[in-house]
């Protein structure tokens, strides 16, 4: 789903060239049927099984994008000539990154390219956001987060995400904290890799969020398309990925690649 920050977060369903608006269909009764086909989102081909969230098997083994560098930022291995795609690193690893910490399901520290805030933070459901630190590339900022991830969560809980079971959350006193408690490995950064490198923010502002919810579920039930290609149900509200909906929630994000064909009432 595409995302806007606004007072409210806007959405729109990608199904092909279409883009559906889905805040007014928020209390309608909506419909999504897997047709059975899934393309890969990068080749295009035809696969039996989705990989890395809309990839065919062989995209995944080969592409820059789908190795596990991009989980684990810190194992970033451009520097030693092995990258997959070095063109592709060089637009998007090898660019300033944000680290940040946010609210969705408690405190939790994360990494962006400044070109993905703050859709970024809508994707995970977070109800606040704050810029802590802007790093020249993802090798680095994957090193300031190893560090500061001894000290807090690097993982949203989506299920209390989806049952906005959040508190309220002092993002500055947090960070101020986390510096403190990693300074010597922020300074041992610095020193490696200069300090223009890794430039600590100070006076960023807490970005609050809102989502269009009319309830929250109680329970959390989850739609699986593989299992059952056609999920129905009052959209209640979309938070994350996620639409929330009175027959169950479901990651519209998993999905990616798969021929839908969608309807509301």
């Amino acid at each position: 789903m595409q995302t806007q920050l606004g007072d409210v977060a806007s959405y729109h369903l990608c199904l092909g060239d279409l883009r559906i608006p889905l805040n007014p269909l928020i209390g309608k009764r909506i419909t999504l049927h897997h047709t059975g086909v899934i393309n890969c989102i990068h080749c295009g081909r035809k696969t039996k099984k989705s990989f890395s969230q809309g990839y065919c098997y062989p995209c995944m083994m080969k592409l820059a994008e789908c190795d596990t560098c991009i989980v684990r930022p810190e194992t970033c291995h451009y520097d030693a000539g092995t990258c997959r795609d070095p063109e592709w690193a060089d637009n998007h690893c090898m660019r300033p990154h944000f680290l940040y910490l946010a609210n969705s399901s408690g405190i939790k520290v994360g990494i962006t390219r400044e070109t993905q805030i703050p859709t970024r933070w809508i994707d995970q459901g977070a109800v606040q956001a704050l810029q802590i630190a802007k790093v020249q590339t993802r090798l680095q900022v994957g090193l300031m987060e190893v560090a500061l991830k001894e000290h807090v969560n690097d993982k949203t809980n989506w299920r209390k995400m989806l049952k906005n079971e959040v508190e309220e959350q002092d993002l500055i006193a947090a960070r101020d904290n986390l510096f403190k408690l990693c300074d010597k490995q922020i300074a041992d950064l610095q020193k490696r890799f200069g300090e223009d490198a890794i430039v600590l923010l100070h006076d960023e502002k807490v970005v609050n969020l809102h989502f269009p919810v009319n309830s929250y579920p109680e329970k959390i039930k989850s739609h699986n398309m593989d299992k059952t290609p056609e999920v129905s149900g009052v959209l209640n509200g979309i938070k994350g990925q996620y639409l929330l909906l009175d027959s169950g929630v479901i990651n519209i994000r998993k999905y990616g690649g798969y021929e839908v064909e969608f309807s509301s009432e």
